[in-house]
C-alpha cells in the first residue's frame, strides 16, 4: 500500500517536472520532434542491457504501445511549444471523456446521469481555466488541440501497457516502450526533417531522467492498481503543473487555473470511478 502511494506521488512530481522541461527546450528553440527522439533513445541506451527474453508473441502489443506513445509525447511537446503549461495541464483531465465519447459512438453505452454531471464538472473547470470562452487566443486553442491529440494517444497506450505489464513484468515494459517509442520517434524525425541536434545538453539530460521516472513509475502503479483508478490519482499533477507554469513561465490568471483544474478533476474522478 505505502509503495503504491509513493508510486503514485513520484509519478505526479516527475510528470509535472518533465513538462517544464519539455517547455524550456522549446522556449529555447529545440524542435517538438528531435526532442522526442532523444528522450526516446537516452531511456533506450540506458535500459536495453537489461531486458530479459521475451516473446515475439507480444511484438503486436509493443509496437502499438511504441507508436501510440512517441505521437502522444510528440504531440505533448509540440503543445508545449505554443500554449501555456499551466492551461495545457488541466486539458488531460478530458481523458475519461474522451473514453466516454468512444462507448457511445463505437459500442453504444448510454453516459449515467453521475457521467453527464462529471461531463459538465469538466467543461465548465475548461471556462476557468481558458479564462472565458472568449479570450482564448488561437494559439492556445491550437495548442488544446494538440494536447487533446496527445492524450486520446496516452489513455490508449495505457491499455497497452497494463498488458504487457501482465505478460513481461514492470522492468521489461519500461524497456520495450522506451525501444519501440524510439522506432517510432525516429520516423517522425524523419519526416519533420529536422536535423537530430540538440544544444541543451542538461535540459535535454533532465528531461530523459523525468521521463524514465515517470514511466516506470506509471509501470509500477498499473502493476498494482486498476488502470483506471491510477489515470484518477495521476489527474493531481494539473495542480501542480498549473503552480509550475505560473511561477516559473509568469503565465497569469492562476486563482482561476486553480478553480477550473480542481473542479476538472472533481470530474475526470467521478467519470472514472462511476
Amino acid at each position: 500500500m505505502y509503495l503504491t502511494l509513493a508510486g503514485i506521488l513520484i509519478r505526479i512530481f516527475s510528470n509535472s517536472y518533465l513538462n517544464v522541461f519539455q517547455k524550456i527546450l522549446t522556449t529555447r528553440g529545440e524542435k517538438s520532434s528531435v526532442i522526442n527522439f532523444y528522450t526516446y533513445l537516452g531511456l533506450s541506451l540506458a535500459g536495453v542491457l537489461f531486458l530479459h527474453q521475451v516473446s515475439l508473441n507480444i511484438l503486436p502489443l509493443v509496437l502499438i504501445m511504441g507508436f501510440l506513445g512517441a505521437l502522444g509525447n510528440f504531440f505533448i511537446i509540440k503543445a508545449l511549444s505554443i500554449g501555456e503549461l499551466s492551461t495545457l495541464a488541466p486539458i488531460n483531465s478530458y481523458k475519461p471523456v474522451v473514453a466516454l465519447i468512444f462507448g457511445i459512438i463505437f459500442l453504444h453505452e448510454i453516459p449515467t446521469i453521475s457521467a453527464l454531471l462529471a461531463l459538465v464538472l469538466i467543461i465548465t473547470g475548461t471556462y476557468f481555466v481558458l479564462g472565458g470562452w472568449g479570450k482564448s487566443k488561437n494559439r492556445n486553442i491550437i495548442a488544446i488541440f494538440y494536447r487533446i491529440l496527445a492524450l486520446i494517444c496516452s489513455g490508449t497506450e495505457a491499455v497497452f501497457i497494463k498488458k504487457i505489464i501482465l505478460i513481461t513484468g514492470t522492468t521489461n515494459c519500461f524497456i520495450l516502450w522506451a525501444l519501440s517509442g524510439l522506432l517510432f520517434s525516429s520516423i517522425i524525425v524523419a519526416f519533420s526533417r529536422h536535423k537530430p541536434v540538440i544544444k541543451e545538453y542538461k535540459y535535454q539530460f533532465l528531461l530523459i531522467l523525468a521521463v524514465g521516472i515517470m514511466q516506470y513509475s506509471t509501470n509500477f502503479v498499473f502493476a498494482r492498481m486498476n488502470v483506471s483508478y491510477a489515470l484518477a490519482l495521476f489527474q493531481l499533477s494539473t495542480l501542480l503543473s498549473v503552480f509550475l507554469g505560473v511561477n516559473m513561465f509568469h503565465e497569469a490568471g492562476l486563482k482561476k487555473k486553480i478553480a477550473g483544474s480542481i473542479i476538472m478533476i472533481l470530474g475526470a474522478v467521478i467519470l472514472i470511478l462511476w
